[in-house]
């Protein structure tokens, strides 16, 4: 009897019957009438009650449920968490769902409400947008069954706590992945890159087809088969492409949920999936005051969950990032001229100016793209219209600010650096724009 009492609930329609009654009852002694109807009406109020709590732990059937969570979650994505419920009572019900979300997502709100038929099931569906990587701790499923009384509800918990980790956006990786391959490209943002000449790496000759560059004609080949032939060209493979991530302070800066560092993370991932699949070799490092979470660039098998992984317990840490550390190291430990993708971040131009050197010294070595971020709220500050003079003054100092982003790209475009400026939203794109244009330009 305890075990019964302990999982029931009283539902709100319980409390308004109840109410109801007690005040007929005080009525009642005012109009002496009506005191044998509300004394009727409370003994069926009883005779429900008791029927209500025998539907629900008298009868043979039960409610069966269970939650369905991913192995992992991606970052800054929405990821699809599904109940799914059962009806074995030989009647109707209706449920209160309350799921114990991880206390990362601040919901303590979180609840959904329907209706089962009998022998019924149903599946149930939201997302949940993780913002940090680390791991997520579910609590029990709570689910509320009443009758088509409804004076009680009896409370089922099925235990499916667990933990969930979440990983850099690999629904992103995904879904770049299969745009990187198809003839879609340019309905989301990819531009077409018109290719300057052709590399030096032959591939075959072929049958000349219409549309193949005459140029690639092949003489020797034509005389012998009687026939035009052209050679075929195709991009370079296995030039190294590395993502050297700064985890310094300057990458801690948020927007919209996700701190810079992490947009950083998700874009390495997914650049170093295409440039696999273009049959170049991916390899990344991350640095602030030392170097480390190195990954060697490899094309073999494995790579791509090595990068996984070491992307998954990368942190920020809020020390000064040690530009001149990462120059030794690079000269130390990369041989091969590589493609160096810098994701870092300059707000001023003294800040710059302070490592110019080191990433001059680089450039010599290597083609470095220093990759750094629109402070998209300033912007949106400084478009704003001003209605008093205290607004006007901050929107100036604003404006200065954005203004000084631009002169950065100015300075390191004057120094030989490949530059790119980016939206933090925009960084996956635009990273993937700038590698396919340095590939069809041959500039590696």
């Amino acid at each position: 009897m305890r075990r019964i009492f302990k999982h029931t609930y009283l539902r709100q329609r319980f409390f308004i019957v109840l109410i109801t009654i007690v005040l007929g009852f005080l009525a009642s002694f005012m109009v002496k009438d009506v005191f044998g109807a509300f004394k009727i009406l409370f003994y069926l109020f009883v005779l429900l009650l008791i029927i209500d709590l025998l539907l629900l732990y008298g009868s043979k059937g039960q409610l069966v449920g269970k939650r369905l969570v991913p192995d992992k979650l991606s970052n800054g994505d929405e990821n699809q968490i599904e109940i799914e419920l059962s009806n074995e009572y030989l009647f109707p019900i209706g449920v209160k769902i309350i799921d114990e979300i991880p206390f990362q997502f601040q919901k303590r709100d979180f609840g959904l409400q329907s209706h089962l038929v009998s022998a019924e099931s149903k599946s149930y569906a939201y997302t949940l947008r993780p913002t940090e990587r680390g791991v997520y701790s579910f609590g029990n499923l709570n689910v509320f069954a009443s009758s088509p009384i409804g004076l009680i509800a009896r409370k089922y918990t099925f235990d499916n706590a667990h933990e969930v980790p979440v990983y850099p956006s690999f629904l992103q990786l995904r879904k770049y992945d299969l745009m990187a391959f198809t003839n879609r490209l340019f309905q989301y943002g990819l531009k077409k890159i018109r290719r300057i000449g052709h590399t030096m790496e032959f591939e075959q000759i072929k049958e000349y087809i219409p549309g193949d560059d005459i140029r690639n004609i092949n003489w020797k080949a034509t005389a012998k088969k009687n026939q035009l032939m052209v050679n075929q060209y195709q991009d370079e493979k296995s030039q190294p492409i590395y993502s050297v991530i700064d985890k310094g302070r300057v990458m801690k800066m948020p927007f919209e949920g996700l701190n810079l560092l992490d947009y950083a993370i998700n874009a390495t991932l997914v650049i170093s999936n295409i440039a696999i699949k273009k049959h170049d070799k991916a390899g990344m490092f991350a640095f602030s005051n030392k170097v480390e979470n190195r990954v060697v660039a490899e094309r073999r098998s494995s790579q791509m969950n090595l990068i996984l992984e070491t992307l998954y317990n990368l942190q920020t840490n809020f020390v000064e990032s040690d530009f001149g550390r990462l120059y030794v190291d690079i000269k130390r430990n990369i041989g091969q001229r590589s493609l160096l993708l810098l994701y870092t971040n300059f707000e001023t131009l003294d800040a710059l100016h302070r490592q110019m050197g080191y990433l001059q010294a680089i450039a010599k070595q290597h083609l470095l793209v220093v990759i750094f971020f629109e402070n998209t709220e300033l912007t949106s500050f400084a478009e704003k219209k001003a209605e008093n003079v205290r607004q006007i003054f901050e929107q100036t100092i604003a404006e200065k600010f954005v203004y000084e982003k631009k002169l950065i790209v100015n300075e390191l475009q004057k120094h030989g650096i490949q530059t790119l400026l980016t939206k933090p939203e925009n960084l996956t794109i635009n990273t993937i724009n700038k590698y396919l244009e340095i590939k069809a330009r041959g500039l590696l």
